[in-house]
């Protein structure tokens, strides 16, 4: 791309796009001073970092947006790279996996739901939590804790008589019983005291109101501050203490991987550490660390308002924005050093100087983010961010980074089929998957379909098709001659064998399963059984996820799958659009696209014999002659009467019979819609 006229370059701060030939936006930027740094990007490509250097290549258009402040620009920015996800910018690509507390402090009876998106209102949002169940737990927890209510706003009108809730002591019913607000008040104002990591106010708040109530003779009133003192310190003895004092802190710390650079997010709350999250960016040098840790803040806290920690530590100060001279506009940029050039190592030594002490540039991307945060916070007061101040600060920026190398290398390195062996309990790693579905016509022309997958790729050869008699249509009853058929058919055995459906489906292939062995004892020749329950595989079902009412959710995309086992209740607890379970949803699909095709070719064989014996001299034989001499229906419709005439039986009379047959079929199916 050729160097632009500094004339046309605004000198405001904004946000600058590269395009490419086919007009995508490959790279966003934000800029202090727009023409400053547009034009760093066409000095001696020598001092240009690689990932610059590749992109200008492929760039031929700039657009540049003006704002009216920096924090405007950083606004922009992080919203534009959510839009476009540019092939050149650091992007955060699962930022809908985290889950978050929503406390409603402008409803008179406010609930504590779980929800995934903050939005601009006045709830306050607790978080984030990494993990759904961990998160889950936490808030069952809680209501046994604090007897908030759990019911909708709507189930809360239209509701006559209290929950079962209300019976167990684990809510106050306040859609149908009289509960003083102040009191309903006392109840929020301590969840918020906990869920906020103020622990240690709370319970020294707990203890004065038990004391208070142990000396008025109110001994039931006593009773349950006591029980919740209890459930507080078994929460706070979970938590382990990373730092003396009531520091409330989110610590980042980056680590250099094979094949990138990995990120670790640490959450301390009252000098406790509550969780973590690790991420993985492909691609990437140490270099690029500076522009990741900045990068990363503005895309990750944008979606986590009302969550944003009043400090943020991290292992660099903030990438430089490159200045230029006002009398060299009209030339070269300036040779300032890169961002990359500038600060990396910076994680080995740990020596990086305070952010007030570093050149304008830093400052415009620091303070600005500053403010960005600050109002996503909210009345939670000011967000700072800052360098290690400590060694005890630096330890934990290491055990971020730390915590980061360590998920990477198992995500890189740890093969598929120990990752289902761990997802599926197995005692064996997961090699060969056997999964079976089930297709049907009302009930006629049934095929239980059976695809084969080796070290998580398909081994065609070993696709099988099942015909199945007198089933009517009921997947159980196939199922289970399924199950009889395939353990007489013997080895090889799968490590996996993944039915297409829930527990009903399971428990229905189970006992087939347990019947056909028992009978094979029976009869003196005992088929190998040495998996668990007597299985020589491990035996699982995949049910799609339900939707708020309760129904099957079929919406194209969903990675909420459900994997069951025989005899557990509860799902097993598979991260959504996690690799594991992404692998049996594909294994899944294959086997229903395999039982339907071989379903429809089975129908179509039916209804063409029905044709070809509705044809004077032609029987049942003669039709099984002719699909097994063109096998498809396709080649049957276009052979010619020369062709059909040389199937065995098939003399030039019935052949020309044959031929006009087929030239019928064909123009109807070209006249016929949708065909």
């Amino acid at each position: 791309m050729e160097r632009p006229q500094s004339s046309t370059i605004p000198t405001t701060p904004g946000v600058y796009l590269y395009r490419d030939e086919h007009g995508r936006v490959i790279y966003v930027g934000k800029a202090r001073q727009l023409r400053n740094r547009i034009l760093s990007y066409f000095r001696d490509p020598e001092s240009l970092p690689r990932k610059t250097l590749a992109m200008l290549s492929h760039a031929v258009s700039l657009e540049t947006l003006s704002t009216g402040t920096e924090k405007e620009a950083l606004l922009l920015e992080s919203s534009l790279i959510r839009k476009h996800r540019p092939h050149y910018n650091i992007v955060l690509r699962d930022d809908k996996q985290y889950v978050l507390f929503r406390l409603a402090r402008n409803e008179p009876y406010p609930r504590l739901e779980i929800v995934r998106r903050t939005r601009r209102d006045k709830a306050r949002y607790f978080g984030p939590f990494t993990s759904g169940l961990a998160a889950r737990e936490t808030w069952k927890a809680v209501h046994r804790a604090f007897p908030l209510r759990r019911c909708t706003d709507r189930a809360m009108q239209n509701r006559v008589r209290p929950c079962l809730y209300y019976d167990l002591g684990q809510c106050l019913a306040p859609c149908t019983k009289e509960v003083d607000p102040a009191a309903y008040g006392d109840l929020v104002q301590r969840v918020e005291m906990l869920l906020s990591g103020r622990s240690r106010e709370l319970l020294q708040t707990l203890g004065e109101a038990m004391q208070a109530a142990s000396d008025a003779l109110e001994f039931e009133k006593a009773a349950v501050l006591r029980d919740q003192i209890r459930a507080v310190e078994r929460t706070v003895e979970r938590q382990s203490v990373v730092l003396s004092g009531s520091a409330d802190m989110d610590v980042a710390g980056v680590a250099p991987v094979r094949g990138g650079l990995g990120l670790g997010l640490l959450f301390v709350r009252e000098g406790k550490l509550m969780d973590g999250r690790t991420f993985f960016w492909p691609g990437l040098e140490l270099a690029d660390g500076p522009e990741l840790v900045w990068s990363f803040l503005g895309q990750f806290y944008s979606e986590m308002a009302g969550s944003v920690p009043a400090r943020i530590v991290v292992p660099w100060p903030a990438p430089k924005e490159p200045e230029q001279d006002a009398a060299e506009e009209a030339g070269a940029a300036s040779e300032e050093p890169s961002a990359a050039q500038e600060h990396a190592g910076g994680l080995e030594d740990g020596n990086a100087q305070p952010l007030e002490e570093t050149s304008h540039g830093t400052e415009f991307a620091h303070e600005a983010l500053e403010a960005l945060l600050t109002e996503l916070r909210g009345e939670a007061g000011m967000v700072r961010i800052r360098l290690p101040r400590d060694a005890d600060e630096r330890a934990l920026v290491d055990m971020a980074a730390s915590n980061a190398c360590e998920a990477v290398l198992k995500r890189v390195d740890e093969p598929l089929p120990d990752r289902l062996c761990t997802a599926l309990q197995a005692a064996t790693p997961i090699r060969r998957v056997e999964c079976v579905d089930v297709s049907h016509t009302g009930g006629c022309d049934t095929r239980v379909g059976m695809v084969v997958f080796e070290d998580g790729r398909p081994s065609k050869p070993d696709y099988r098709t099942y015909a199945m008699e007198n089933t009517n249509g009921d997947d159980y009853a196939a199922l289970s001659q399924w199950a009889v058929r395939r353990m007489h058919d013997g080895p090889p055995w799968a490590d996996l064998v993944l039915i297409d459906g829930g527990r009903g489906q399971i428990a229905a292939v189970l006992r087939a399963f347990k019947q056909a062995l028992q009978e094979s004892q029976a009869s003196g020749q005992p088929l190998e059984a040495a998996g668990p329950g007597g299985l020589p595989f491990v035996l699982a079902g995949i049910a799609k996820a339900r939707d708020e009412e309760g129904r099957a959710d079929r919406r194209a995309g969903n990675v909420r799958d459900r994997i069951f086992l025989p005899g557990r209740s509860n799902p097993l607890p598979l991260k959504e659009g996690s690799s594991e379970l992404l692998f049996l949803q594909h294994v899944r699909d294959t086997a229903h696209h395999f039982a339907l095709g071989r379903h429809r070719r089975a129908h179509a064989g039916a209804a063409l014999e029905g044709e070809l014996t509705r044809i004077p001299g032609i029987g049942p034989a003669m039709a099984r002659r002719l699909w097994e001499a063109f096998g498809t229906f396709e080649n049957m419709l276009a052979a010619t009467e020369a062709e059909l005439s040389k199937v065995p039986g098939v003399g030039p009379v019935t052949a020309r019979r044959l031929a006009e047959k087929f030239r019928r079929l064909r123009d109807s199916r070209k006249q016929s819609p949708g065909r």
